[in-house]
């Protein structure tokens, strides 16, 4: 087994996500980071205390095949992952998997998170793999289209199996050992199905935020940041979303008569000069409200109530038709003001390079990955071209897909049926193919659209489901925090419930 010392905990990334047009994907990030940030005090507190968790974590490299499918194929990568046996109570102990999804992990998956948190009630071994492709896992042979090939969830599955049992023999596990899986958004559909395709494996799965069924068209997605930014819970209100939706066809308007004078108010790198330019600005402009309302109060950009503070705030320094206008201008200052990007970045000929841009820097990049398997297997193209949509209808399935022909060859033709195969293999999210999985997501989190929010089955042997009405993306796998909303204190409360129960049944011998 290749095991080596962890490195100290990365506190703050550089990642190479410069792609224009892609703000939500770097808001993603940064709130990865913040959290990583975060983790920090909760370390340096338990190191005072003489636990000194970093000295318990180790990584590793296990050489899967690059294609499980295919035993004639003996080619392999090199898949990185992390152990915690901080907590963990030899012989016995459970064993808690966090599970990768589309980027890199890092120690701090086995070191933070609300998971590691019961990991230490629970005594369990902490244990978290690198999805193929993403991070330090990738192919050696780079990610041009025909490597890519071999990039899948079901391999990635596949991947998970033979790592259970590589740790079951390098640490002597039993049937006395108690897996229980968790991830979020991708990774906890990834936990989801891993629970469902290998029961035998894994006893238990935690599933945040997980979108188990595939969408091409994802225009729910819009539908519900709008109705999130009416939620009054949480700041929202009516009024609003009426200035988002006045802002947006103001920002169209004057892009067709003056296309100069928009790209100088929201700092664009350059002038649209052409139609996908323009849809490029418009996706950037849309990003920054769909990233605020599903990373709502992780302190990564700005909050719900404080965008609708923006975005309802009369000023008499403006003819009253350009208003709106002007507010969105302020949002798009305040997320420059939080970004280290000189300018908007807007040349859709730009991404198209970088996204065409196959060489491994050191930056782990993730998004020609991840676009992928967009094209391959999910879909989930957040379009605005229903009538609910807050934002631009210049952002359309075909603008979006367009991409899937430009980088890798794949037909917009071919993916309804890519979409129905991926919803076929797992089930939809009206009837996962999924047993002991417990599904938790948000009320305000666009992506419960596409996961399992009603119980399926009355008895204890089914799924289980948590919503948490006023918090948004993944917002329970975080550690505990005296801030924390009450419901999401009590989610986290009913988690625990939950796993205990689990790993009580598993002790008695319940199948």
């Amino acid at each position: 087994m290749f095991f080596s010392p962890a490195r100290c905990l990365i506190l703050l990334l550089v990642l190479n996500f410069t792609d224009a047009g892609r703000i939500l994907w770097k808001i993603k990030e940064r709130v990865r980071n913040l959290q990583l940030q975060k983790a920090k005090p909760h370390l340096q507190k338990q190191t005072v205390s003489g636990r000194q968790p970093l000295q318990h974590v180790k990584e590793g490299r296990i050489h899967q095949q690059l294609d499980h499918f295919n035993r004639q194929d003996v080619s392999t990568f090199p898949q990185r992952f992390f152990v915690n046996e901080a907590y963990w109570q030899r012989p016995d102990g459970p064993v808690f998997l966090f599970i990768g999804g589309e980027g890199p992990i890092f120690e701090f998956d086995v070191l933070a998170g609300h998971h590691v948190d019961m990991a230490e009630e629970n005594g369990a071994l902490l244990l978290a793999l690198e999805h193929r492709f993403y991070g330090d896992s990738i192919n050696p042979d780079g990610l041009k289209t025909e490597n890519l090939a071999d990039l899948s969830s079901q391999q990635a599955l596949a991947d998970l199996a033979v790592f259970q049992q590589y740790i079951s023999q390098n640490f002597n596990l039993s049937h006395r050992n108690t897996w229980i899986s968790f991830g979020g958004s991708y990774s906890g559909a990834l936990s989801a199905w891993f629970r469902g395709k290998f029961p035998h494996l894994v006893y238990g799965a935690v599933a945040s935020s997980a979108p188990v069924k595939a969408k091409l068209d994802f225009s729910a997605y819009s539908h519900i940041v709008g109705l999130s930014l009416t939620n009054e819970a949480v700041g929202g209100s009516e009024k609003c979303l009426v200035g988002v939706r006045e802002a947006f066809a103001a920002v169209e308007a004057l892009m067709n008569g003056n296309a100069s004078q928009v790209a100088m108010d929201f700092g664009c790198c350059t002038t649209p000069k052409n139609l996908d330019d323009q849809i490029e600005l418009m996706q950037n402009l849309a990003d920054i409200v769909m990233g605020t309302v599903q990373y709502n109060e992780e302190g990564v950009l700005m909050s719900i109530n404080e965008l609708c503070g923006v975005m309802t705030n009369k000023s008499k320094a403006y003819e009253e038709e350009m208003e709106a206008y002007n507010r969105l201008v302020k949002l798009a200052k305040i997320y420059h003001s939080t970004s280290e990007e000189p300018c908007l970045g807007i040349s859709h000929e730009k991404t198209v390079k970088d996204m065409m841009d196959t060489s491994l820097p050191l930056g782990r990049r993730a998004e020609r990955q991840w676009t992928y398997q967009t094209c391959t297997e999910f879909g989930f193209y957040q379009t605005c071209e229903d009538a609910t949509c807050p934002f631009s209808g210049m952002m359309t399935l075909q603008a979006q897909t367009q991409f899937c022909p430009m980088l890798f060859g794949i037909s917009q033709h071919s993916l309804p049926g890519r979409i129905a195969f991926t919803n076929t293999y797992y089930g939809e999210n009206d009837n996962p193919h999924t047993h002991r999985v417990l599904y938790v997501n948000g009320g305000v989190d666009p992506w419960k659209e596409l996961s399992v929010v009603q119980e399926r089955t009355e008895d204890g042997e089914g799924d289980h489901t948590i919503f948490i009405r006023d918090t948004a993306h993944c917002a329970d796998m975080m550690s505990r925090r005296v801030t924390d909303r009450c419901s999401l204190k009590k989610a986290r409360e009913e988690i625990e419930k939950h796993v205990v129960r689990w790993l009580k049944m598993a002790a008695a011998g319940e199948n």
